[in-house]
Formats: structure tokens, C-alpha cells, sequence
């Protein structure tokens, strides 16, 4: 059996051979003339992680980029060459190669569809913070940057940031900008299109929930950032829910982002201190540390990879070891019956980060057909990225747009009523898309009688206390689709509130 030095070995004559003309029309270089910068570059990739990949192809079949240009360089097996060409000093590092790595979504479909286990982040992630290492990563403009990495991180920033945005649409309706569309920058649109309707008060959760009825489990809640500015009502239905479920719930203040941005951007410096500071917010004395966002508990999970070089190494393996996707928490807690029903059509949209990064599948759907008269219709190309990708819907609006309006065709064909996914970024995308392609006025808040909604109804439970009633335009103009989050729906069919005038729930027979 040939051992891993052997492997190298014989590996690396045989691609240092290949021809100097390869797809996509970039120019190799001998290895003796590259420079010293180059012959250095990769010192944080484990380099036999390259020897795992075989060039089968079956990994272009999942990629999403590869599957709008059909180009091999903008597929997984094609950056793998590229990133190894780049390390073995054979091809140079220009702004070419840069765009074919940048447009890569890090989606990690092709790590589900890898029959060699190739993994292709453990590649990716290390190459960009190479990349960033040497003031070489992508060029953003310096606002973006900072809206990036600097705001997004902090909800208040956030928060505050948003306060133009937030008036504006009191005051106009969502689609306020669209008369100064023309006046203004492209990305700025493209982050304007993205907001979904703003909530008026910042929610700020309690510290400690105590469980309904006997006690089953005690958990801690990470909340996110940009997740809990934007949509706090899954955080409340998380928490109300887990309550609901028979857990107490501790929700630790000093927690902070979760650093996935700067991770998967390359800025493994910046990512490890908030992955020192989560590690030591979070109580060791609980059986899970729950997080709703797909992104974020990827991260999350990842902390002992992220903190193995550091003083705080084992607190970031049992951090890492407790965190739980909410979905995968309650299917594995004997989830309790909803008492109420939800009579709709709906389909589920698979996060990346939950399915591909997670392998986090068959949780939400079995939750979700716990629900009385929920019909889940399948959904084709659930596991292809919508597009969000993290920021890659601010950085690269153009492959991020073909991919959205893919994922919203899908959708409308299936014909449902709603929509569920486990990731904020997913929820922005994927009702921005909608919303385009499905302009259907429905009745406010207000007007909930018109649409059958009345609190005399018979078969019709409650209001929403996540709705959007603090509009003065709320529901004036959106998407006909209700996009939410699995445990929204859940609580919905645990509590009997109505999530949206034009949903109905009704007490289970």
C-alpha cells in the first residue's frame, strides 16, 4: 500500500507534465519560473487534500455556477486545478484566475456529490485567506467593505443603519426606491431590492425562558446578527417554540457574530476573535447550543477547525461538538404534536449550509408534515444555491440574479402558497425574486376580515404577533408566496396564531 508521502510523490510529476494549454484559455508557467511569492503560496492548505479529487466530473452536475456557464474553470473540479496549479507555481495568480475563484458560491454541493470525499472548503477557504494574506483577494469598494465586515457584524449598527430605510418605507411601501432606481449606484439598488419589510422596534430577547410544563432539555440560543435586525420573528418562534417543546432556554448577551463572513472571505484573523468571544459567552452546563441560521451553524460547527491553532483549541472543539441546527434539535427531541392546522400547499427550499455543510435533510421535512393539512410538495433543484450565498448577492449581483430567478421559476411551478428555508440569506433572495416575478397585492393587517381572517371566525385563530403591522403600507404590495422560516411555520401550528392575513390556520379536528 502506498504510503501519503508516496502519493505526493507520484502525483505531482504526473500534473506538473499535463499539457501548458488547459481549459479556459489561462497560461501555465514552468514551476522554475515562478516567483518566490508563488513557490510559498498555500502554506495554510493541506496540499494531499488536492490529491483526493480524481477529476471524475460528477461534481459539475451540482454546481450551480457550472450549471448557468457550462464553463469547466467555473466548476468545482476546475478550481481545483486552478487553486493547485496557482500552490505548484504552474499557473500565475492574475485577475482571471481571481474571477474564477470568486465566483465560486462555496455552496458545498459538489462535497455532497463527491463519490472520493473530496473536501473542497478545507480548499477554498484556506486559498482566499492566502489570498487576502497577500492583499491579493477580491476588490470591493471600501464602503462595501465596511457594510460588510464592520456593520453587519453589530445588530445595533445594523439597526441604526437601517433607520432611513425603515422610514421610508412606512411612509412609500417597500418599493420606495424604485422612482430613484435610475439615480443610483448598482449595488446600492441591488442591497435596497434585497430588504424584506423592516420591523419598527428592536426586540431585544429575554436571558433565560423556563420550559412549559416538565423540563426535557436546557439549551442556549445564538441569534445571530444581520438574522435578528432583520427577521426577529424566528428568533421569537425559536425560543417560544423550544419553550413549547419543554426546554429551558438561556439566550447569553454577550455573544456576538458568528464570523462567517470574514471566514469564508479570508479574514481568518478577524474570524477567530469572534470565535474566541462566542466560545467563552456560551455556558458549558447545556445540552445544546441552537442556532437557526444554516450559515451560521456551519461556522458555528467549524469553531474547533477555525480555534485549532489557539490557546482556546479545546473550548472550541466542545463549543463545536454541542452546536445544533434548531430543525435537527427538535427532530431529535420527540417533537410534540402542533395542535392546530395549516391548510396550505407548500414546498421546502434546501439551505446549502444546512444540507450540503450540515447534511441536515430529511429534519425539516419530517417537522413540517408533522403539521395538520400541510401539504409539502417537492421542490425541483432543491439543493441548488439560490444565490445568496452569504454577501455573493452584494459582490457578485449578475451570476447571484441568474441563480435567484432560477430558484423563484421552481418555486411558482410547484404551485404552493409558501415557501419555507432555514437561512436568512436564503429568505432575502428568495423573496426578492418572488416579489419580482409576482406582484399580487393582498389585503393589510387592517383588512384581515376581507380576506376571511376575522378573530369571529370559527375555523380562524388569532393574529400574528410577528406580523407586519407596524406599517403604515404593510402588505400594500408583496409576493403572494408567505416565505418563512421552518419554526415559523411550526409555531404557527403549535400556537394557532395567523402568520399573515391570507394564511389560514384552523384548530385541528
Amino acid at each position: 500500500m502506498s504510503t501519503t508521502a508516496d502519493r505526493r510523490t507520484q502525483a505531482l510529476p504526473t500534473l506538473l507534465n499535463e499539457p501548458r494549454e488547459h481549459p479556459g484559455g489561462l497560461t501555465s508557467v514552468a514551476p522554475g519560473s515562478a516567483s518566490a511569492a508563488q513557490e510559498r503560496f498555500g502554506s495554510r492548505i493541506d496540499y494531499e487534500l488536492f490529491l483526493d479529487c480524481v477529476h471524475c466530473g460528477l461534481c459539475t452536475a451540482a454546481c450551480p455556477t457550472f450549471l448557468e456557464l457550462g464553463t469547466e474553470m467555473d466548476s468545482p473540479r476546475g478550481r481545483i486545478y486552478l487553486m493547485r496549479g496557482v500552490v505548484d507555481g504552474r499557473i500565475e495568480l492574475d485577475d482571471q484566475v481571481r474571477q474564477h475563484l470568486a465566483l465560486c458560491l462555496d455552496c458545498r454541493a459538489c462535497e455532497s456529490a463527491c463519490p472520493s470525499g473530496v473536501q473542497y472548503a478545507r480548499l477554498l477557504e484556506p486559498f482566499r485567506a492566502e489570498l487576502q494574506r497577500r492583499g491579493l483577494g477580491e476588490h470591493w469598494p471600501g464602503w462595501l467593505r465596511w457594510l460588510l465586515f464592520q456593520v453587519f457584524p453589530r445588530p445595533y449598527w445594523t439597526w441604526w443603519g437601517l433607520l432611513p430605510a425603515r422610514m421610508l418605507q412606512r411612509l412609500f411601501g417597500l418599493d420606495w426606491w424604485r422612482g430613484l432606481a435610475p439615480l443610483l449606484p448598482g449595488k446600492v439598488r441591488n442591497m435596497l431590492a434585497l430588504l424584506p419589510r423592516l420591523p419598527i422596534r428592536y426586540r431585544r430577547l429575554p436571558t433565560h425562558l423556563t420550559a412549559h410544563g416538565p423540563r426535557r432539555a436546557r439549551v442556549a440560543v445564538f441569534t445571530g446578527c444581520v438574522n435578528h435586525v432583520l427577521f426577529p420573528q424566528i428568533n421569537e418562534a425559536t425560543v417560544r417554540l423550544l419553550q413549547f417543546q419543554g426546554c429551558d432556554v438561556l439566550v447569553p448577551h454577550h455573544q456576538v457574530c458568528c464570523g462567517a463572513l470574514h471566514y469564508h472571505a479570508g479574514q481568518w484573523d478577524i474570524a477567530q476573535r469572534y470565535a474566541a468571544a462566542n466560545v467563552q459567552a456560551f455556558p458549558d452546563d447545556v445540552d445544546a447550543i441552537v442556532v437557526n441560521v444554516a450559515g451560521c451553524g456551519s461556522t458555528l460547527k467549524d469553531y474547533g477547525h477555525l480555534l485549532a491553532d489557539t490557546p482556546l483549541a479545546e473550548l472550541g472543539q466542545r463549543f463545536a461538538a454541542r452546536v445544533q441546527d434548531v430543525l435537527q434539535f427538535l427532530d431529535g427531541l420527540d417533537f410534540y404534536p402542533p395542535n392546530y392546522a395549516l391548510p396550505i400547499r407548500a414546498t421546502y427550499h434546501d439551505a446549502c449550509h444546512l444540507c450540503h455543510a450540515q447534511q441536515i435533510r430529511e429534519a425539516p421535512r419530517r417537522l413540517l408534515r408533522q403539521i395538520p393539512e400541510l401539504q409539502l410538495v417537492p421542490l425541483s433543484e432543491s439543493e441548488v444555491c439560490c444565490g445568496a450565498a452569504g454577501s455573493y448577492n452584494l459582490t457578485q449581483p449578475e451570476m447571484a440574479e441568474r441563480l435567484g430567478r432560477r430558484k423563484a421559476d421552481h418555486i411558482l411551478r410547484t404551485g404552493a402558497r409558501a415557501v419555507f428555508t432555514a437561512n436568512t440569506g436564503c429568505l432575502l433572495q428568495i423573496q426578492r425574486y418572488l416579489r419580482e416575478a409576482q406582484r399580487i397585492p393582498i389585503p393589510r393587517s387592517g383588512e384581515a376580515s376581507e380576506a376571511g381572517a376575522t378573530r369571529d371566525s370559527p375555523s380562524i385563530i388569532g393574529y400574528s404577533p410577528f406580523a407586519n403591522r407596524h406599517s403604515l403600507l404593510a402588505g400594500r404590495e408583496r409576493s403572494d408566496l408567505w416565505v418563512a422560516h421552518p419554526v415559523e411555520a411550526l409555531w404557527v401550528a403549535c400556537n394557532g396564531h395567523l402568520p399573515r392575513p391570507d394564511i389560514p390556520v384552523r384548530v385541528r379536528e
